[in-house]
């Protein structure tokens, strides 16, 4: 769904990218066919899991309301009309606009205290996917692609970044790599679907198309020996990632997923998108991004968070659910998070605006306890009063729930880059 009433301003705006720089354009590289087929054993589910790490981030995108979802004040002068219900965790309430996820808790935790102090969309973005502030002269990567790096197999053919987007979103303008190169750049699937000029002409025959392969292959060889650069490096490497991810192509294919899955998941673009989250995840996608729009309720917000939120969680329970079941979830590092917050105060539109100082976000699965609540807000949520974080912690966090050290660096150019803001910490209460 997207809203007529979001700000609007420049910096929420989404430019286009291609998928692996447009390099599957031509089509010469369809005469990879077969790959995967159907859904994974639930045995080999749980092998898979003993055997890779991975992460499932649910970006909604505009600023959802904490006071509608994760943190509720009702009866308050900020509270709005909804309740807060219990959860499956004794003690717990969060939004009655999400009594599905109210019985996943006990698999989620809560980060209640989240001051970035940052109320604009693309900086408050970029401080949630790197945990760091804008510097001048410095690009960080984004998480998708750290994880890609440090968490994928070297021989795993697959991009180790996919983020699956809704119509007529493309993703991030930046280069959500940075300098970790474009081999870790996320690939975009726009409305969930497989870039243009996925298979092979029916007129180009297998034998023709590898003799054109075999022709490109020598070519640049030959080019290489003279004018090898880091470009030229990166279109070599983004060509064999397509060629590798069109031979499993079927890793797409929703059709192969049961129509009672498809029913349970809802025939919503949301419900799909996160369907097809779950198969990515299935087969050995490391780092999966599935954005929902448009969370951006400058008006009418209770009505927007009614009906939004009535597609985000039934969908988003069925797939933590589903990660449990298959044995992935405890493998599977799970976040739900945006770029702020909404505003307490309640504006003449009946809306809320963007609010960086206290919000919060939902994680769970790898290394977290589940049914942990961690920061306070004051009684109606205007201030953080416990356990003050921002995207730094976050950030360690995550690295910690999955194993990983975050006070090791990355080099670039031989300069050492710290892998997660060196003057934060990890927020211990909520790994298990």
């Amino acid at each position: 769904m997207r809203c007529a009433y979001a700000c609007g301003s420049a910096d929420h705006g989404w430019s286009r990218r291609q998928f692996l720089t447009g390099l599957t354009a031509s089509g010469t590289l369809g005469l990879f066919g077969g790959g995967f087929a159907g859904m994974i054993h639930p045995a080999a589910a749980k092998e898979l899991a003993s055997a890779q790490k991975r992460v499932l981030l649910i970006w909604l995108n505009g600023g959802v309301s904490q006071l509608e979802t994760w943190d509720p004040k009702p009866g308050t002068n900020t509270g709005g009309p909804f309740r807060a219900i219990p959860t499956s965790v004794p003690g717990i309430h969060i939004s009655e606009l999400l009594p599905h996820t109210a019985r996943q808790m006990h698999h989620l935790a809560l980060v209640r205290s989240i001051n970035t102090q940052e109320n604009n969309h693309a900086k408050g973005a970029y401080i949630m996917h790197t945990g760091r502030r804008e510097q001048p002269g410095m690009e960080y990567p984004h998480l998708g692609s750290v994880m890609a790096k440090l968490l994928t197999a070297p021989d795993n053919p697959l991009p180790g970044y996919i983020h699956i987007t809704p119509r007529g979103d493309s993703g991030f303008g930046k280069q959500d790599a940075a300098f970790l190169g474009p081999r870790y750049a996320s690939v975009t699937l726009a409305d969930g679907k497989p870039p243009a000029n996925f298979s092979r002409p029916e007129a180009l025959t297998d034998e023709a198309d590898q003799r054109r392969n075999q022709l490109r292959d020598r070519l640049s060889q030959r080019f290489a020996q003279r004018r090898r650069t880091a470009e030229t490096e990166a279109y070599s490497q983004s060509y064999e990632q397509a060629a590798q991810l069109i031979a499993r192509k079927s890793i797409f294919d929703l059709s192969q997923e049961s129509p009672r899955d498809l029913e349970r998941y809802g025939t919503h673009d949301f419900g799909r998108h996160c369907l097809l989250a779950r198969r990515l995840l299935e087969h050995g996608i490391t780092f999966v991004k599935v954005s929902h729009t448009n969370y951006d309720t400058h008006y009418d917000n209770f009505d927007f968070h009614l009906e939004q939120l009535g597609e985000f969680d039934r969908t988003f329970a069925t797939l933590v659910e589903d990660l449990h079941q298959r044995g992935l979830l405890s493998s599977t590092l799970v976040l739900v998070m945006s770029e702020f917050g909404r505003t307490p105060t309640i504006n003449r539109n009946y809306g809320r605006d963007h609010w960086g100082s206290a919000w919060s976000v939902a994680l769970g699965g790898c290394g977290i306890q589940g049914g942990a609540v961690v920061g306070k807000t004051n009684a109606n949520g205007t201030a953080v009063v416990d356990r003050m974080v921002h995207g730094g912690h976050l950030f360690h966090t995550y690295f910690r729930a999955l194993g990983l050290n975050p006070h090791k660096n990355h080099y670039h150019n031989q300069q050492p880059i710290p892998m997660a803001d060196p003057t934060a910490s990890a927020i211990e209460e909520v790994l298990a």
